[in-house]
């Protein structure tokens, strides 16, 4: 059984990078002219995870201030929700707290952080799958500071994988062919791929010798995520299933399957 476990506010976090911040940090705070300008997560890609790799990823914080950044101050972290306690539910910290800073010019300084992200450990369970806020702290050499308590927003989602096979191979033209295959995601809570259910699956075909893949059908997967359906087999050529992915997961497409018509 799973437990819902929190972990210190946004300026506990903080707090982990010896910076000075004001105590207010929880909600967005700042003194002077500075600016977080750009924040990126994961180079703009969406954080999929399995059920057991852990996951590494970057967040790109730029901040400008007329006197400059002080390099190695700034600090992101990355939560799912916030509780009425004022903790977080879900929340990873970088490994390394300074990052690595490249100055864009004298007044704007972009940190690169690492995080990580252990599909056993910090997601919790399921329902941490989707959106997650990104806070931010910057600090200017004149001590103009900025915390950001939402200064992005990223997508974490459950891995998804899609299998296909057509049958009977070989066939005559024209002839009914069968395909089947099945829908999984993974699961935070069990550890394992489980079928993802009642899900619309679209049946792709490519012609031999082409390059493009056209949509012959839509298929919803059943209770256990499994797809079947029928077809006619007109030409050579490569069958497979696409899921469009939902807000917690990803899209993917299975590998294709070939079929001779004779």
């Amino acid at each position: 059984m799973h437990h819902r476990t929190t972990v210190a506010g946004f300026a506990g976090a903080l707090a982990l990078s010896a910076l000075t911040i004001p105590a207010t940090a929880q909600a967005d705070d700042f003194s002077g002219d500075i600016k977080i300008t750009k924040v990126v997560v994961n180079e703009g890609k969406d954080i999929v995870l399995g059920t057991t790799d852990v996951k590494t990823f970057t967040i790109a914080v730029t901040a400008t201030d007329d006197s400059g950044i002080d390099v190695g101050r700034t600090f992101p972290v990355m939560w799912h929700e916030p509780l009425p306690n004022g903790d977080y539910y879900g929340l990873v910290v970088p490994d390394d707290i300074a990052g690595k800073c490249v100055r864009q010019s004298f007044t704007t300084t972009t940190c690169t952080h690492t995080l990580k992200i252990n599909p056993r450990i910090d997601l919790q369970d399921n329902s941490t799958a989707g959106t997650w806020t990104v806070g931010a702290h910057a600090l200017a050499n004149d001590g103009d500071y900025i915390t950001k308590d939402s200064a992005a927003k990223a997508k974490v989602l459950r891995n998804s994988r899609l299998t296909v096979n057509a049958s009977p191979e070989p066939v005559k033209k024209n002839k009914t062919i069968t395909v089947t295959g099945a829908l999984t995601r993974a699961n935070w809570e069990t550890y394992k791929y489980g079928g993802y259910t009642k899900q619309p699956v679209k049946l792709q075909f490519k012609k031999k010798g082409t390059s493009t893949y056209k949509t012959l059908k839509s298929v919803t997967t059943d209770s256990k995520g499994s797809l079947r359906t029928t077809t006619k087999a007109t030409a050579d050529g490569y069958f497979r299933y696409s899921f469009a992915g939902t807000s917690t997961t990803p899209a993917v497409a299975s590998a294709a399957d070939y079929v001779d018509v004779k």
